[in-house]
């Protein structure tokens, strides 16, 4: 009986309940949700001795269990004694394990001091801590990673081992500087083309040997067409007297100027780039040989034109790469030695942290993101990201149109019948489980070519033929091609 009063008294109170919540204003909501946040739920603990920490750019807040110290927040500086400080008090503490979140580049600091001193660093996403209203002081941001941490509803990230984010800091910066010396190749064409010097209509790259040393004498004093135009070079297309239409112009001192600020700027990227090259041909050379004395195979590319100068590495980076890993990802059609070395500098050669390729194409957000609602898919939303090695597959996936291979019969039939940018993001994830693959199982890329996709796609399109066929009553000879 006495429950079943309760049970009764129950609508009520949930009526006055929610009167009560409706006539509360917008501060008083935020404290009831504090209250109902801080109240005991019974979740299970999963990590008894967590801590948390605010990540900030002048001082960080750390957060520990009430039980553990008397003042269970405190305030620590950026500075290496100060971390220091705060790893020997979360030690006195006996925290064991850590949750702060990837805030800029303020956190790489303080997780090397952290995991050095032997303590288990999360590294979690912040839009899975914002799910929330509130917290809006450092204080309750530490204390909420602490509980979300100690209940275990936080993700670790992904983060490489030492050894490939050494690799990834070399090839990060080659790349920068390689965009950088493109910048000041768009800004030197600007000014040529505001003196009316048209060099870009008649040679394909200013940075070639024809463009530089007409440039270079440009900037020596030269202004006579035809004496610029005899550094052409016998492979360009363009007649010198083409050429020498094309510098007829108005010389202006001030462009002049430009044009030599970002020459120079340019050369210098050009010796920037070619240190960062023998830097990374140095540490490729001291790492561990994984190949196992097997010989690399020769690079099939016959299908793309491969340019020998520009800004590829100027030294056997293909080989470098094999001799590290262990495998040859550049086997498989559309990903270059590049765009290898791109996957290892981001990803690793060690698959494992990926339980399945699903669970890889899933981190480089290249799996569909469907909303299920009882079972039934009620849309899709697009999953953005800024993840270099993402952009790479795409960018791979793209060269797939011209490709007389497997891949490329697949593609062009995914571009004609979803369009562009879906059968992009599809062939990237293709191309990403057969990095997977590769890597985690040592398997090999073996191209069984186009025409072999073409007749299994008409042996396939013929079998459903058939068995719509068969539903109608109705029956398919096949007949001998004239």
């Amino acid at each position: 009986m006495k429950s079943t009063r309760q049970e009764q008294s129950s609508p009520s109170t949930q009526a006055s309940v929610s009167v009560t919540w409706q006539g509360m204003n917008r501060k008083q909501r935020r404290e009831m949700t504090r209250k109902i946040q801080s109240a005991d739920i019974g979740l299970e603990v999963i990590h008894a001795d967590a801590a948390g920490i605010d990540i900030g750019n002048e001082a960080h807040y750390v957060a520990v269990p009430p039980t553990r110290d008397s003042q269970p927040v405190r305030r620590f500086g950026c500075t290496t004694a100060e971390l220091k400080d705060l790893a020997a008090w979360l030690k006195r503490c006996q925290i064991r394990t850590v949750a702060m979140q990837s805030t800029g580049v303020y956190w790489i600091a303080v997780y090397d001091i952290l995991q050095a001193a032997g303590l288990e660093v999360y590294l979690v996403n912040a839009r899975e801590t914002k799910n929330l209203p509130g917290r809006k002081s450092d204080v309750q941001e530490s204390q909420w990673l602490m509980k979300l941490h100690a209940y275990g509803l936080l993700r670790n990230s992904f983060r490489p081992s030492p050894e490939i984010r050494a690799l990834r800091t070399y090839w990060r910066q080659r790349h920068d500087l390689v965009r950088s010396a493109g910048r000041h190749l768009q800004r030197l064409q600007k000014a040529l083309t505001q003196m009316n010097i048209q060099l870009a209509n008649v040679l394909s790259d200013v940075s070639g040997a024809t463009g530089q040393a007409i440039i270079q004498a440009i900037l020596a004093g030269e202004r006579d067409p035809q004496q610029l135009a005899a550094w052409r070079d016998a492979r360009v297309k363009a007649s010198q007297e083409e050429i020498a239409q094309s510098l007829e112009g108005n010389w202006q001192e001030d462009l002049l100027f430009m044009v030599k600020q970002e020459q120079d700027g340019y050369q210098f990227c050009q010796k920037q780039i070619a240190e960062c090259d023998q830097r990374l041909a140095q540490y490729l050379q001291q790492q561990t040989d994984r190949s196992a004395g097997a010989p690399l195979a020769e690079e099939k590319r016959k299908w793309r034109r491969k340019k020998k100068k520009g800004n590829n590495p100027q030294f056997d980076l293909r080989t470098e790469l094999f001799r590290m890993i262990g495998t040859d990802l550049t086997r498989i059609d559309s990903i270059d030695v590049m765009t290898a070395t791109t996957v290892i500098s981001e990803a690793g050669y060690d698959m494992t942290r990926w339980p399945t390729e699903h669970h890889f194409v899933s981190w480089l957000r290249l799996c569909p993101d469907n909303q299920v609602s009882g079972d039934r898919v009620i849309g899709k939303k697009r999953l953005p990201t800024n993840n270099r090695l993402t952009v790479a597959f795409k960018m791979a996936a793209n060269t797939l149109r011209k490709s007389d291979s497997y891949l490329g019969a697949q593609f062009r039939r995914l571009r004609t019948r979803l369009g562009a940018p879906v059968a992009i993001k599809a062939m990237a994830a293709k191309l990403a489980r057969l990095v997977y693959r590769m890597l985690r199982h040592g398997l090999e890329f073996v191209d069984r070519g186009a025409t072999f996709y073409e007749a299994k796609h008409r042996q396939r399109e013929i079998n459903s033929l058939k068995r719509k066929a068969a539903n109608l009553g109705f029956q398919i000879l096949e007949t001998p091609a004239a």
